[in-house]
């Protein structure tokens, strides 16, 4: 083990780590490079240039930024809708990766590292199985040698399988046989089994003649870093082009924060959210720099580092040296691999995101299982931007709904205790007589109230009996003004009903709005608990007979 100045521990895992992970980088660089229609070396320059400048900045020790497939779907849905020529296009590219990096740094300066909280697991989790089957429908004409056009995914699936007799045998036995083997060597920790395909595929490449027998190859990467300038793009493709990296930035960063977050929670490591959005920010600009692709932390490739044995942030920086050394070594070979070997590198890649058992866990759990699968099948019916945008929508609906339609519960004491618990799931607990004790089951605000204080109003106004109520308002650590509205209006129907209400569980800052709002006598209403509101209704209730 030797020190490298005071960031980083150099370790020899970290050298065998950082050589293994190059080699998934390698093809991955080329088929998402395919994917984002630009040139290998945008993908191979981005991958270096993301490594290095991430592990001056960021945090974690198993993070490889580099292109991803959801980055390179994402960029390719944007440059589909942006005008202008091939040139051009390519300029948009590198215009919106400067841009993403700036949202990213503009985000972390101002701490807003929650808004991944809007992209819910499930619909991360739809998004990925939606855009995973997209991504390798999109590589199987790759596979057969057959090129395919199509205006959706039905189109393109049907078209893909309508040209089965014009299917290349030796391009598909090419492709078939490298999928297998790196699924076989998935099972196998530590080997880097795509760098074994790839220098498989290129000997076999060599020997055989593919070329020779219609089986396309990658062809010459050349590596020429030009300082990157403004294209010749008029106002229109600009402004889509800003609408469109919002979402590119959001499915990046969740992308990212979700395999550095479950890889750090794993070794027990923390990592800070905001800072981890300027590692991001930094190294997409310096992507930007050398012309390259959008970048972030992928999936396969932060647990290909893990599975390595990466002990610090040195293993990306060899990643990234060993990326460099690759191409600038072996580019003549590279030049020789067989594009059906990049195709099932990719889509053995995304194997992982087909495993439906996550979703089928939301079915079982009778939780957001719909928002799941809305994800998925709005990536594949309107495409990735449209279908990531459908899939956010999806999942601010379903908690709106849930907050907007709250479980109201009736509370009785259980057994002789001072602990009050919903009488419909507790047979052991009794409620007062002439006391109705409610409990709303989510905060309340403009959403909510009106829904929440007529169902109390309607339920005590018919129970017979009855001379009060008690409100508990655990869940409502702040409300806005509608719901303070809503409380008073509903604490003045309560006693034109003869009832009297008594707050229990009240949190200061809403003590504090009632007693500004005109709310009466609150300090002698509000209790610091249920038992306490029941004692306080009870000892009135003796005065008054008294």
């Amino acid at each position: 083990m030797t020190k490298l100045g005071s960031w980083f521990v150099v370790d020899r895992a970290d050298l065998v780590a950082g050589i293994s992970v190059a080699g998934l980088m390698l093809p991955e660089a080329v088929a998402y490079a395919g994917i984002a229609g630009l040139p290998p070396h945008r993908a191979i320059l981005a991958g270096i240039a993301g490594c290095l400048i991430y592990a001056i900045f960021g945090r974690s020790r198993f993070a490889i930024v580099s292109p991803t497939s959801s980055s390179a779907a994402i960029l390719a849905a944007t440059l589909a809708v942006v005008p202008g020529d091939a040139t051009i296009k390519a300029g948009l590219a590198t215009v919106a990766v400067a841009l993403a990096g700036i949202l990213f740094v503009v985000a972390g300066a101002l701490r807003l590292g929650g808004i991944t909280g809007f992209i819910s697991r499930p619909v991360l989790r739809g998004f990925a199985l939606g855009l995973a089957i997209t991504i390798i429908l999109h590589q199987l004409p790759i596979l057969v040698g057959v090129p395919v056009q199509g205006s959706n995914i039905l189109t393109y699936a049907a078209a893909l399988f309508g040209a089965i007799l014009q299917w290349n045998p030796v391009s598909v036995t090419v492709g078939l046989v490298a999928l297998a083997a790196l699924l076989l060597l998935k099972r196998l920790p530590g080997i880097p089994g795509a760098f074994l395909v790839l220098v498989a595929g290129i000997f076999a490449s060599y020997l055989f003649g593919l070329e020779g027998h219609g089986v396309k190859l990658v062809g010459p990467i050349e590596i020429l870093p030009q300082w990157p300038s403004l294209p010749d793009a008029d106002w229109t493709a600009y402004s889509r082009l800003v609408q469109f990296t919002v979402p590119l930035v959001l499915i990046l960063f969740a992308e990212s924060w979700g395999t550095m977050r479950a890889l750090a929670l794993r070794y027990g490591e923390t990592l800070e959210v905001n800072r981890e959005l300027g590692a991001l920010g930094a190294a997409n600009i310096a992507s930007a720099v050398v012309q390259g692709m959008p970048v972030g932390a992928g999936f396969s490739a932060g647990f290909a580092s893990e599975a390595a044995g990466a002990k610090t942030r040195a293993a990306t920086v060899f990643a990234a040296i060993g990326l460099a050394i690759l191409i600038a070594c072996a580019g003549p070979l590279v030049a020789l691999l067989p594009e059906p070997v990049l195709a099932a590198v990719v889509i053995a890649a995304l194997t992982h995101a087909l495993d439906p058992s996550p979703i089928l866990r939301l079915r079982r759990l009778h939780r957001d299982f719909y928002v799941a699968v809305g994800a998925a099948l709005g990536v594949l019916a309107f495409g990735v931007l449209n279908g990531m945008l459908l899939a956010i929508a999806l999942s601010l609906a379903a908690m709106m709904h849930r907050l907007a339609s709250p479980h109201v519960a009736r509370l009785g004491r259980l057994n002789n205790s001072h602990d009050f618990v919903d009488v419909s799931r507790h047979d052991d607990a009794s409620e007062i007589p002439g006391i109705a004790i409610w409990r709303p089951g989510e905060t309340l605000f403009f959403g909510n109230a009106d829904t929440i204080f007529g169902e109390i109003l309607s339920g005590s106004r018919s129970e017979a009996g009855l001379r009060a109520a008690i409100l508990s308002l655990e869940e409502s650590s702040d409300i806005d003004s509608t719901a303070m509205d809503a409380l008073m209006e509903f604490d003045s129907a309560m006693q034109r009903a003869g009832l009297r209400v008594q707050f229990a569980r009240v949190h200061d800052r809403v003590r504090d709005l009632m007693t500004v709002a005109g709310v009466a006598d609150v300090d002698k209403r509000c209790s610091f608990s249920v038992d306490d509101a029941v004692a306080a209704v009870m000892a009135d209730g003796n005065r008054s007979k008294v």
